[in-house]
């Protein structure tokens, strides 16, 4: 479906694909992938269209890269994403550019998405035309965080360190941190020597979303989300609206 090809690009949605790989899936939480992860294109923080749980926020996205001479190079961007009582979703997505540099972000698309209603709107601000997809997810899932658990991995290919790091605060909401720890054996991934990947993430049990998000593997590098201005409140009703002046072109019945 033409869906699933637009989440590979653009929602927030899956798992490092080495750690997918590495770690048995049966003690993952179903229902909810984590954060990070490139597939093409960087993936972001989850947001699930949990209802009764407004909130507004600004995140920020750093990305960090190796050099082959030492150092790092990293890209940046904010973004603003909304949830209102009722579990629809505003997400803007903005380009990542050099931090610090010359460059200055620009927002290239704005999803609204609609649990009751099972809509999805991808909407350009430069040709104001929004592609309209089914969005099958719900109030009722299941979200909880993907909580691992330490022991070895399948097939003698590593072992996975799984840390409770307690309650904390972040932008001003309770937050429960935890971080797991994979490390794969030589050769596993093509490796000669074992290969770390690590994720750590602070939770908020009241949004149901990770404030804070640190993504870190050899293949795509470090991946910083941090949220910032966080507001509980009910969000402007405008942000879940289609302006009247963008055109709408259906594709919920187009074949992949």
């Amino acid at each position: 479906m033409a869906i699933r090809r637009l989440m590979t690009i653009a929602l927030a949605a899956s798992v490092l694909a080495t750690v997918a790989i590495a770690q048995d899936t049966a003690h993952w939480t179903v229902g909810r992938p984590a954060d990070g992860g490139t597939r093409g294109a960087m993936e972001s923080i989850f947001i699930p269209p949990k209802a009764g749980a407004p909130f507004s926020l600004t995140l920020d996205t750093e990305w960090s890269r190796p050099m082959s001479g030492g150092g790092t190079f990293t890209l940046a961007n904010e973004r603003h994403i909304v949830r209102d009582s009722k579990g629809r979703i505003y997400q803007e997505r903005w380009g990542l550019v050099p931090k610090g540099g010359k460059d200055k972000s620009v927002m290239g698309v704005f999803q609204v998405t609609d649990p009751e209603l099972h809509t999805w709107f991808n909407c350009n601000p430069w040709t104001k035309v929004c592609d309209l997809y089914r969005y099958s997810l719900s109030t009722k899932g299941k979200f909880d965080p993907p909580i691992g658990t330490s022991g070895p991995l399948p097939d003698g290919s590593g072992f996975r360190q799984h840390e409770d790091l307690g309650m904390s605060s972040t932008a001003g909401v309770d937050t429960h941190g935890y971080r797991e720890s994979t490390t794969l054996n030589v050769g596993v991934m093509g490796n000669d020597q074992p290969m770390l990947i690590s994720r750590e993430f602070w939770y908020s049990p009241k949004l149901g979303v990770n404030l804070i998000s640190i993504v870190d593997a050899p293949q795509s590098g470090k991946q910083v989300f941090t949220a910032k201005e966080v507001s509980t409140a009910e969000p402007d009703a405008s942000f879940l609206e289609i302006p009247s002046d963008y055109k709408v072109v259906d594709r919920r019945n187009e074949k992949e």
